[in-house]
């Protein structure tokens, strides 16, 4: 009996549509189509055809907005505005992809610098890595697509898609129309299946390299069942912290964190999490925090005034519910909000100090969840704030330049925002997590160079 998957949408739970699932069974011809591509080099898609078919696609989903905003916002639940905005950005990031082929060089090896040297001269190419396996995540269902399939493309390799499973509709729109652009059959597959046999799939031999973005348990156990060779990158959560000087500007920084701590109702690896706020202003900082947190308006996403939209199931009201009472009988205060508003939406949440034992203090929450803390001493703040395993994006609020600076170094973090949420992201920029966070950096010009590998050519000859 054929497997299918279900897709609701999250704020009400009606159905969406239902789709096939593959199973083991279809795993080798995915593969096969895929590899038998990439090994026929005389086959490969050139590049200004892979520039015409991306340029092309952008073109197209432009046209197309509002339809792909509708269909990712019926999907994942992101509010109307946020969803937007992840749809304009899918398209800069085609179109970051299509840019960055004309940079895809390599570079002259200078020679005759040793006797043993002398009449050769050498230089590298950039070839495409392989078969790229992509697995990604539910909470940005179009733009996470573009990051790993346009990316792929770009770099000329053939590309195996799974998304989430209960937000396939974007990349299989996405699929549709780089169809639609010219991209030749069999250069992108998107399947849809469980993570079994995703598993059999991405552990292939004939995969060179796979782009996974998800759960740290699921990304590190894949990466340790790699075959021999192939390469990943990897992309997880964090806590974000955030350092709070006496001097900060409150009328920039306070709306600027209620956004990053509450956008997408949370559900962002960067999602601005952990609060350290210098003591002096501490309660002038709640004060106003939650003042314009209450000011969020939380209902159905594709209310255009909606600012925080439903959790992705109610599994995870259920469990961001769970964290927050534990929080709060282990010692935490309660700011506001706390309650859950139905079976798929949360009341945006400000905890004040509380336990670091507590599973706020120690996971990523992954909801709507804001968690402050008080400090007297900045650099037990920073070892605070350093104490997980989880290193991803933080940021540090204050006017003295040299503070930012010593901040700035002393956090573990791959990226560290002075004066800006830990949130804040634009597509040609790294982005990837350290530690347990990830491996690799993300980013559209950053991941099509780890999807090209290096071939250098030595030429000998007396009249060099």
């Amino acid at each position: 009996m054929e497997k299918t998957t279900q897709i609701i949408f999250p704020y009400d739970q009606s159905p969406v549509k239902e789709l096939p699932m593959i199973n083991k069974n279809d795993v080798e011809t995915i593969l096969n189509t895929a590899y038998t591509l990439f090994e026929n080099q005389s086959g490969w898609i050139p590049a200004y055809k892979r520039i015409e078919i991306l340029e092309k696609t952008a073109s197209i989903m432009n046209d197309r907005s509002e339809e792909l905003i509708h269909l990712a916002i019926s999907e994942g639940g992101k509010p109307y505005k946020d969803s937007k905005a992840e749809i304009l950005r899918a398209i800069k990031g085609v179109k970051l992809a299509a840019e960055h082929i004309s940079q895809i060089k390599g570079e002259q090896i200078p020679m005759g610098l040793t006797e043993a040297s002398v009449n050769r001269i050498a230089f590298t190419s950039k070839e495409p890595i392989g078969v790229v396996a992509a697995v990604s995540a539910f909470n940005h269902p179009l733009n996470l697509a573009v990051h790993q399939i346009a990316t792929a493309i770009a770099a000329g390799c053939p590309v195996i898609f799974k998304p989430a499973s209960s937000t396939p509709l974007s990349g299989l729109a996405l699929a549709d129309i780089l169809k639609e652009a010219g991209l030749p059959a069999g250069w992108l597959q998107v399947v849809l299946c469980d993570n079994e046999t995703a598993e059999l799939l991405v552990t292939d031999r004939r995969i060179h390299f796979l782009t996974f973005i998800g759960s740290a348990k699921v990304g590190w156990s894949l990466k340790s069942k790699l075959s021999p060779g192939t390469r990943c990158a990897l992309e997880h959560g964090g806590a974000a912290p955030v350092i709070v000087e006496s001097d900060a500007d409150f009328s920039e920084m306070i709306p600027d964190l209620v956004k990053g701590g509450f956008y997408h109702a949370g559900q962002v690896c960067v999602s601005v999490q952990k609060v350290y706020v210098n003591q002096e202003i501490c309660d002038r900082f709640i004060e106003q925090f939650s003042q314009a947190t209450n000011k969020l308006i939380v209902g159905n996403p594709f209310d255009k005034t909606t600012d925080v939209g439903s959790l992705i199931t109610p599994k995870e009201v259920d469990r961001v519910e769970q964290w927050v009472n534990e929080a709060i009988q282990e010692g935490a205060t309660l700011i506001t909000g706390g309650k859950r508003i139905s079976d798929t939406c949360f009341q945006p949440t400000v905890l004040f100090n509380p336990s670091e034992n507590s599973k706020v203090s120690t996971s990523e929450i992954f909801g709507p969840v804001v968690c402050i803390y008080s400090f007297t001493d900045r650099e037990q703040a920073i070892k605070r704030a350093n104490a997980l395993e989880v290193h991803f994006q933080a940021a540090v609020f204050t006017k003295n330049v040299d503070i930012a600076l010593d901040t700035a170094k002393k956090l573990n973090a791959t990226a560290v925002m002075v004066n800006d949420n830990t949130a804040f992201r634009v597509d040609w920029m790294p982005f990837g997590g350290r530690d347990s966070s990830g491996l690799g950096m993300g980013g559209i010009s950053y991941t099509i160079e780890d999807m090209l590998r290096e071939k250098m050519m030595v030429f000998k000859s007396k009249s060099l």
